[in-house]
Formats: C-alpha cells, structure tokens, sequence
C-alpha cells in the first residue's frame, strides 16, 4: 500500500495505491486558503498544507477501508517555484510566496539584466528566469523584509516542506529544482555563481538542500509523525517532485512521444526528452524530470482560474457554465478573451490584466463570454505547445489533467483547437498518483522493480474520456486561433 499526496494552490490531496492488485483504493482532498494583495502578492501559510495533508490522509484511508499501518511509502507532489524559507528551529520567517505571485517581478527583471539577459540566462541555468521561479522571491524578501531574510537556515520549495515534516530532512530533487532559478537544469546541481547574485549574505551550503537522484528515497517517516498518521514505523518517504514533474508520471509520460496537459488553475504542457533541450525560446523551461530525464515545459498562469472568475460573475455551477460553452458557436461570434487576470508567463506579461475584445451589442451574451474565456486559455495552451516545437510535432496523443479535464466539452475544443487526440487518466489528480508510484519505486526499486512496470500497472486510462479532433471543427479554429494571435500581438506586442 503507497500513498500520494499532491499539495496544489487549491487544496491538498491524497491517494491511497494497492500496487500489487494495480488499484487506485481511494482519493480525498482538503482545501487551504490563498492569500491574495495588490500588486500580485498570493501567499500561503505552509501550516495549512499540513492540515489538508493530516485530513486528506485520514478521509482518505477511510474511504479505502485500509489501516495506516498497511502503508510502506509515502510520495508528495507539490506546486512548484513557493518559497518555503526556514528559521534555525524549522520554522517559515515569512508566509510562502507562490508559483503564481507576482509581486516580484521588478526583482526578477534586475537578476535577469545582472545575469546578462536571456543569453547569461540561458548560459548559466539552461533556462531563463521567469517571475514566477523562487529566485525573485528571495530578492525580494531581502529588499522588503531584511530581518526575516537574515533568519533564513533552510530554502525549500513547498515539497520539499512537507517532505521535511515527514522525515526531518532539509533535501531535494532535480526536478522540483529546476524551478528556483538557481539550479544548473543541463548539469543538475546548484548554481552557486547565481544564488551569490541573489542571496550574497546566505552560505549555500548551509541553506540550500541537499540533491537527492530520483530513486532515492529522502527516508523514512520520524516517529512523531508516524504515532500521529498511525503509520508503521519504517515507512519510505520517496524524493518527490513538483506537481508538473510527478503529474508526468502519473499519466506515463516518461518516454517521449507522449504530451502531457494540465487544465488546472494554471496550465502546463510538457513531454519527456532523455537529454537535456538547447531552447532558443526563453518561454520554454528545460526543466529535469523526476525520473532521471527531462521535461521541456511550458505554463500559462490563467486556466481554470480565469474560467472560474467568469462563471462566478455570472453566478453558475459547472454543470450550467458547460452548458453554456456548447451552446455558442466556434470563435464565440466575435468574442476574443486574452485571459490574464493574474498577468501571465507564456507569454511573458507578468503585469497583463485580462482583454475582453470584440464585445456588441449583438454578441455579449453569457454564453459567448463563457465560451471565449475557454477557448482564450486552450490558445494560450496551444501558443505554448507550438514552442516545444519538434519535442511535440509528431505527437500521438495527449493525456489531459487538471479540474477542467473533467469537461466533455473542454475537452474535446483541446483536441479540435490543437488537431490531437485528447484522454485522460481515470484518477482525478495524476501528480498524487504520480508521487504513489514514485514512492513504490524507491521503496521496491532494489527487488527489480522498474517505474515503466509500474506505470504500465497503475496508469489506467478513461476510455469514455476519449476525444479525436474533429476535420471540421479543426479547420474552423484556425482563423479564430489567428484572431487571438493578432490580439495577442495588437495587445501586447507580440510578448
């Protein structure tokens, strides 16, 4: 028996994984809060990830009918880029600054000039600094909040945290470190010459942790913690990840071919390489995978976020906002949505607000609104997968996640606005199930066993949630994907 857990901005969640019957036994989730403010501040308290994480456990466990003490592993998938910066007891010296914050962009705009610009950027890390990575973060709690800063002992991203609560140790992994700005993603280690630009009074080796390969397990649970979860007490902890990193492996995308979709309040796109990715693109993050490669990947900060602001507006549940998405036609008669209410990354607009263009007395309608706002972050997605280039060409299908993966109508517009024949994995999270497997895999890797095996067992695929594009349709999407372009470039000249 394994657990996964994935601490997402929305809530945590939980999934319990018979792995020898290859079954899912069950799934729970609990929210926690996000703290929002001017200037794009979103925050977070990490002790309410714990509290999901404790709820989550217990409901989910009940649901399966199974005792804790049945577990042998525990693997945490976790949001990535938040800073978790820790005091000297293990205690956060601010609230953790999110993926999604950008309150830090004039900082990361200075690290990335210091740095030599896209070119430095590109030379020193293999990716391009991006406002929403942890480097900013950390200058600008130098610059704001110096006394805090100067009680930084320990720099985790939010896994990293709930991995120290489980175990004690202060590590990570390649993956989840690709997104600080302060790791080398084609050599795998800490870029010490950068942190120095970004933190010159901290000693990198005694606040950054230590590197885990993705097979190793960080250890096993403390016992405090255990007697708390009623867990046995040598149950592995596995390396984790980030939500995108541990995501790829619950959908089996750890061999190339395959893309994996995330429709979530942001949204991703990535696909697997054995080698790292040489990008001319600065919006394209060679970020490592969690499973010894690499996973080239690109995020939009406004999906089911953006939607949700929408059918909040106009006081809808899902099920009446999906019908009105299918009830207005293709390219929402006019209506073009540039969906950036939280600025964006692809493209680079931290500071963007959100476009509503087209509006008439004819066309402003509930229906075409909702329906624009979708089809305004399918594109943003479709704009990011065309930078992945070859990595996704030839790709034969996509594995859609995230909450808006649950809309037959969403989707099927992925598959007709991006001609690719769209599923989904029969979990509900496939970064919780991601980090299950990855916890078996650390755990019965010396036995033999291989994470393809694994993936091939509990990667079980939604047959009815099966979508191919369809000619018409994909031919009808061309000029309004072309109108969002011209907005796109008209708007914010063509970031």
């Amino acid at each position: 028996m394994y657990i996964g857990v994935d601490c997402g901005t929305q809530s945590t969640k939980v999934v319990v994984v018979d792995v020898e019957r290859g079954m899912i036994l069950s799934e729970a989730s609990r929210p926690h809060r996000l703290e929002e403010g001017e200037n794009g501040r979103r925050e977070q308290v990490p002790a309410e990830w714990l509290a999901a994480l404790k709820g989550a456990f217990f409901a989910a466990l009940d649901k399966a009918g199974v005792s804790a003490s049945e577990v042998r592993g525990i693997g945490v998938s976790g949001q990535q880029h938040g800073m978790v910066a820790l005091d000297a007891d293990g205690a956060p010296v601010y609230p953790a600054k999110l993926w999604c914050d950008t309150e830090t962009s004039a900082q990361n705009a200075e690290l990335v000039a210091r740095l030599g610009g896209e070119t430095g950027c590109l030379e020193k890390l293999g990716l391009v600094l991006q406002t929403g990575y942890t480097a900013s973060k950390v200058a600008w709690l130098r610059e704001h909040h110096p006394d805090a800063y100067h009680r930084i002992e320990s720099l985790l991203l939010p896994h990293d945290y709930l991995n120290f609560w489980l175990t004690g140790e202060r590590v990570t992994e390649a993956g989840d470190a690709s997104g600080t700005g302060y790791f080398d993603t084609r050599k795998r280690c800490w870029q010490l010459q950068v942190f120095e630009e970004i933190a010159p009074e901290l000693d990198p080796a005694r606040v950054l942790p230590r590197l885990l390969e993705a097979h190793e397990p960080v250890g096993v649970v403390r016992q405090v913690v255990a007697r708390e979860l009623g867990l046995g007490d040598q149950v592995v902890v596995s390396s984790g990840g980030g939500d995108n990193m541990l995501g790829a492996i619950g959908t089996g995308n750890i061999t190339p071919g395959l893309i994996t979709l995330s429709l979530g309040t942001s949204g991703t796109v990535c696909a697997y390489s054995a080698t790292p990715v040489e990008c001319d693109n600065a919006m394209v993050a060679n970020f490592c995978s969690s499973t010894g490669g690499w996973l080239p990947l690109i995020c939009t900060m406004n999906v089911t976020s953006a939607t949700t602001r929408v059918r909040e507006l106009f006081g809808l549940d899902l099920a009446a906002f999906g019908e009105k998405v299918a009830s207005a036609p293709i390219g929402a008669e006019g209506v073009t949505v540039l969906p950036f209410f939280n600025g964006e990354r692809v493209p680079m607009l931290p500071n963007a607000s959100a476009d509503f263009l087209g509006l008439t007395s004819l066309n402003t309608t509930q229906a075409n609104l909702c329906r624009a706002v979708v089809e305004g972050a399918t594109f943003g997605l479709r704009y990011g997968l065309e930078l992945l280039g070859d990595l996704t060409a030839g790709a034969s299908q996509i594995r859609l996640i995230g909450g808006g993966a649950n809309s037959p109508v969403w989707r099927q517009m992925v598959s007709d606005i991006t001609g690719t024949q769209v599923i989904c994995p029969e979990i509900t999270d496939a970064a919780a199930l991601g980090a299950a497997i990855q916890a078996a895999w650390c755990d019965q890797r010396a036995e033999g066993v291989t994470l393809e095996a694994l993936c091939e067992k509990l990667v079980h695929l939604d047959a009815q949630s099966l979508a191919d594009p369809h000619p018409d349709r994909v031919a009808a999407y061309q000029p309004i994907y072309a109108r969002y372009c011209a907005a796109l470039e008209q708007r914010h000249g063509g970031a």
